[in-house]
């Protein structure tokens, strides 16, 4: 997950997730008949980690990982600005929400 993310983002270090779009915006995808957003990629070892520290279960770390990767590839993005970062939260809550109703 390192290497994914030096070669690909320039950051040294690992992460959690990391987001792959097929698309420069989700505007071009729109135009298709199917779609495929591109790819996600979870780090495990950190969702384990993650999962004990955040008192979740594993497979709960995992589903906020997969929505946050998700959002990542619809276009959102909690880096560049504090807008960014809140509307994605706020995102993330809802998806998950309405992820746990189906439950």
């Amino acid at each position: 997950m390192r290497d994914l993310n030096r070669v690909h983002r320039g950051i040294d270090k690992t992460t959690d997730v990391l987001s792959f779009p097929m698309y420069g915006s989700i505007r071009e995808a729109a135009a298709e008949r199917e779609i495929l957003l591109g790819d996600i990629v979870i780090n495990l070892h950190a969702a384990k980690r993650q999962a004990s520290e955040y008192a979740t279960s594993f497979s709960d770390e995992i589903r906020r990982l997969l929505i946050h990767g998700f959002l990542h590839l619809l276009g959102h993005d909690h880096e560049k600005t504090r807008y960014g970062g809140t509307k994605m939260r706020k995102e993330e809550r809802r998806l998950r929400d309405a992820l746990e109703a189906l439950d």
